[in-house]
């Protein structure tokens, strides 16, 4: 009898270590090394952000397992996948296969529910409600409030001066332009906490999360206590005003979003919400636009024929302007040569490396599975500098997008991302640069300080010294 039981209890053993086997050994996990327990490969991919190698690094991994490999990054098994193919898989999955995913760092410093981290039903929602305010209908309306605090950074930073670190001051004049948008928020010391607040923050996103003292992280969660402080305040000062009637709805981005009502199809957003979406909102548009617009200004210092193209362009808009006449969306419909410049500058420069999803479900990928819990990654650079994308792709070619839907493959050129999650504020960082290269074009010319600009990333790229410029006031009669 007992011979019997235990022969019995050999056979489930032995049956059980077959289904566990056969049931790995089916896996076939993408070629790779996870490296050590959660640091992974975090310090390596850290390390060539910020000595600005991403691209090399990531070419390294192609070239070593191909266009698909597993690594760890930031305390999570992650799956990188490159090329068009993968862009096209990545930006038109499900959302109960792949769910958009910001690294444990990013979420904890901006928040849980902002629309970066949402899926499904919640990111629908929360994405509508943003778009109500970015929609180009309402954008239209801020073009002049754009425009005067434009001319009034220069005024106040440019004129009397010889020499400028144009990256601070770009980030000066968007986190002016998106707080007067976002928030309402006046000039003084509350606006200038929040700025010095807001670099806190962005010095966190992108860190191992170690919450010890003198850790970036812990420094950006602490920043992100006394930011969510001021934002909370400001949404109880304004639903007031609205109930007042002192306010109107799209008069910033806080008010739209307090005002959205349930018969325009959006359900209301909690004040936790609005906090979380103003600060992606925040985070996503100051420093990608003033990355855009400080590459700009280093490109229109190193190529004078496009810097000649593009004040010709410029001016011609003048000669049609009274003196002193704010800009127009009419005007701006004219920048297409503009437009084109910025483009392929963010083609060759893009502000993000690359973003995160998050594997809801095991699925199957190129003869891989992809296992439930992991996350996937894809990097911006690689199919933006890729010959079968763009032939020569390092020579700067701002035709390359005269007709960009006939002679760019689908899902090549992502630096807006893609399919339903691309930017909604891509409009926004149209007119806010253009805007900013057609006064600084018109009212000045300058040069570099230094012709040795390298930048590391950081995690946006981050020039040595601020790109220092010396600059010069054009002699003509729109300089005031």
């Amino acid at each position: 009898m007992n011979s019997a039981i235990y022969l019995t209890l050999f056979l489930c053993v032995l049956s059980l270590f077959y289904i566990i086997f056969t049931r790995k050994t089916s896996r076939k996990l993408p070629p790779g090394y996870l490296g050590l327990p959660f640091l992974g490969q975090s310090p390596c991919f850290l390390h060539a952000m910020h000595t600005n190698t991403t691209e090399q690094w990531l070419n390294e991994r192609v070239r070593k397992y191909g266009p698909i490999s597993k690594l760890s990054l930031f305390g999570t098994p992650t799956v990188f996948l490159h090329g068009q193919a993968a862009n096209k898989f990545i930006f038109t999955c499900d959302g109960d296969t792949l769910a958009h995913q910001q690294p444990p760092s990013f979420r904890r410093i901006c928040g849980e529910r902002n629309m970066t981290a949402l899926t499904g039903d919640d990111h629908k929602r929360v994405r509508g409600a943003l778009v109500s305010f970015l929609r180009p209908e309402i954008l239209k309306q801020y073009v002049e409030k754009m425009d005067e605090e434009v001319r009034k950074h220069l005024e106040m930073h440019w004129y009397g001066s010889q020499k400028i670190a144009a990256m601070p001051s770009m980030k000066c004049l968007t986190f002016n332009i998106m707080s007067s948008l976002i928030f309402g928020m006046q000039e003084g010391a509350t606006r200038d906490a929040f700025a010095e607040l807001l670099q806190r923050m962005m010095d966190g996103v992108l860190s191992l999360p170690i919450n010890l003292p003198f850790t970036r992280f812990r420094q950006g969660i602490q920043a992100s206590i006394k930011v969510r402080t001021m934002i909370m305040d400001l949404i109880h000062e304004k639903r007031a005003a609205l109930k007042q009637q002192t306010a109107f709805p799209h008069q910033d981005l806080i008010t739209c979003l307090l005002s959205i009502q349930s018969e325009e199809n959006l359900m209301s957003l909690s004040d936790e919400e609005i906090i979380d979406n103003v600060i992606g909102v925040m985070v996503a548009g100051h420093d990608t636009s003033s990355v855009l617009i400080t590459f700009l200004i280093r490109l229109l210092a190193s190529d004078q024929s496009i810097y000649a193209a593009v004040v010709q362009e410029q001016e011609e808009i003048i000669k049609n302007k009274a003196l002193g006449e704010l800009l127009t969306w009419d005007d701006l419909a004219k920048m297409k040569y503009t437009w084109r410049v910025a483009l392929e500058t963010l083609r060759m420069y893009p502000p993000l490396i690359g973003s995160f999803r998050k594997v809801l479900k095991d699925f199957e990928y190129e003869g891989y599975t992809i296992p439930r819990g992991w996350n996937v990654i894809w990097a911006t650079c690689m199919t933006h500098m890729d010959e079968s994308c763009f032939p020569n792709p390092s020579k700067f070619d701002p035709m390359r997008f005269e007709k960009q839907e006939q002679s760019t493959p689908p899902y090549s050129f992502v630096a807006f991302g893609g399919g339903s999650r691309i930017c909604p504020g891509n409009e926004f960082a149209r007119i806010e640069t253009l805007v900013i290269i057609h006064y600084l074009v018109t009212r000045f010319t300058w040069k570099l300080s230094c012709k040795d600009t390298p930048f590391s990333r950081n995690p946006f790229p981050v020039f040595k010294q601020g790109l220092e410029i010396r600059i010069q006031p054009k002699n003509s009669i729109s300089a005031k």
